[in-house]
């Protein structure tokens, strides 16, 4: 049986593929400007939150997962670094809602699929690419399934 992305994670990706190259780029701008803000609890504690080495930007996120095992996204990343920003939101809206499971099943090449790899440099998408993996180790570490 063929995996199926998350509803969220699909239309974005699919968003992404239904449009030329250059309105790829501004779809991302989108995205970036979208970043939800911290909530407060987490914004005056930033010592909770993990930095994404992988990143030339400065990124921090941070996993939550409730007691239902529902997973919410946070993240942070500077506006003037737009295309971390895009992928940070990108990721914080598509698993933000999900439950453990359907959030650990994404596959860990969903940012080679959203078209932006000739656009991009190799380095921006690795960058998406550990923002997934560090989300997904923290949800591990934060819940009963592994």
């Amino acid at each position: 049986m063929t995996y199926q992305l998350p509803a969220v994670l699909n239309e974005t990706r699919d968003d992404f593929l239904d449009v030329s190259e250059n309105d790829r780029l501004l779809m991302l701008l989108e995205f970036s400007e979208g970043l939800p803000a911290l909530p407060e609890k987490y914004a005056e504690h930033p010592e909770l939150l993990e930095r994404v080495e992988e990143c030339q930007s400065p990124v921090f996120i941070f996993v939550d997962v409730s007691v239902d095992a529902i997973v919410n996204v946070y993240a942070t990343a500077p506006e003037q670094s737009p295309t971390t920003r895009g992928f940070a939101s990108i990721l914080v809206q598509g698993l933000s809602g999900l439950s453990v499971t359907d959030a650990l099943a994404v596959p860990e090449d969903f940012p080679d699929t959203l078209g932006l790899t000739k656009l991009i440099s190799p380095l921006r998408v690795r960058g998406m690419t550990a923002m997934l993996w560090r989300i997904k180790r923290q949800i591990k570490e934060k819940s009963v399934v592994s």
